[in-house]
């Protein structure tokens, strides 16, 4: 393997990466939170729905990425009400959202569009095009240094880099300011926070709120920047995906990263590489493709025991009078 397909090979994963990196940052405030959500693969699908519906009819995908972050935080706010207002199982409503948007885009999109549940094709300023970064061209014929800003860096959607900056803002929004310590502390012992006079629901809806927004631009991106338009079920298990990276992270924002980029990583082997010949063993196509999901089974089996998560994880708060 030369040195521009390693390049190319890394450039795959920071674009497979990225779906991956905003619902896990999504998983981790809510459940910093105490509200467990299984939940972010359908808040994925029917941001993605939304999004490229909108930005079809529109012609501009910044109208499509606001209606798909509209679209995961009503989701989001139905998995509030559920489980935070009136105290309901979290898994349970996870997976009826889950079911919900499957079933939901899909009906939509062959009533509106009439393409078996797909969108049209998405053109010129209704998909997020890359974007060149300062003296990308220029550096482009340096050895080793340039190929890896021009196009390694560089050329990436918007939300790319998005993604990027939120990690060491989540990172300093938990663990520098007032609200994420807060959040945290919610997360761990609520009856302590309740006691100190703050809310309780008003902090784990908050969070709630911003799980949404993050999963607004995990579909965004999957359907108007790394696609181009909404295809049925095109999230393909990146929500679960998302959960096993953010066990395997322990509920850390510079971890998920790595955890992120690390099945980023598998999926651009499986995309790239049909057949992988060891020479004594040829690997078929079949177990590349399968690898991030053995992956994430491996995780939650090994992980979830040692992996610590929030204390008041899953629990309603009942407040004492």
């Amino acid at each position: 393997m030369d040195f521009a397909t390693i390049i190319q090979l890394l450039d795959s994963t920071v674009r497979l990466a990225t779906p991956l990196l905003f619902a896990c940052l999504a998983g981790l405030y809510s459940e910093r939170s105490g509200v467990f959500d299984i939940g972010l693969e359908g808040k994925m699908l029917i941001a993605a729905f939304a999004s490229a519906s909108i930005a079809a009819v529109s012609g501009s995908v910044w109208i499509g990425l606001l209606a798909g972050i509209a679209a995961s935080v009503a989701f989001a706010g139905i998995h509030g009400l559920a489980s935070i207002t009136f105290r309901g199982n979290q898994l349970i409503s996870g997976v009826a959202i889950n079911f919900l948007a499957s079933g939901l885009t899909v009906l939509l999109g062959q009533k509106w569009f009439n393409l078996g549940g797909r969108t049209p094709s998405l053109e010129g300023a209704a998909r997020f095009e890359p974007i060149t970064l300062p003296f990308a061209t220029a550096l482009a014929d340096v050895p080793v240094l340039g190929p890896i800003y021009a196009e390694l860096i560089s050329g990436h959607s918007i939300l790319v880099y998005v993604a990027a900056a939120c990690v060491p803002a989540s990172a300093w929004l938990l663990y520098r300011t007032r609200f994420g310590l807060r959040l945290r502390a919610v997360g761990e012992n609520p009856a302590a926070v309740d006691t100190a006079g703050v809310s309780v629901v008003g902090i784990r809806f908050a969070a709630v709120a911003i799980t949404g927004v993050l999963c607004g631009l995990a579909g965004a991106y999957l359907a108007t920047a790394l696609s181009a338009g909404f295809g049925r079920e095109m999230t393909a298990g990146k929500g679960f995906i998302a959960l096993a990276a953010l066990i395997f992270a322990k509920w850390r924002p510079w971890y998920a990263l790595g955890a992120c980029l690390l099945f980023g990583l598998l999926e651009a082997i499986a995309i790239r590489y049909q057949n992988i010949d060891l020479g004594v063993l040829v690997i078929p196509v079949q177990f590349t493709q399968a690898l991030p999901y053995i992956l994430t089974v491996v995780i939650l089996a090994g992980f979830v025991g040692k992996a610590i998560p929030p204390r008041a994880g899953g629990q309603p708060y009942v407040k004492e009078r």
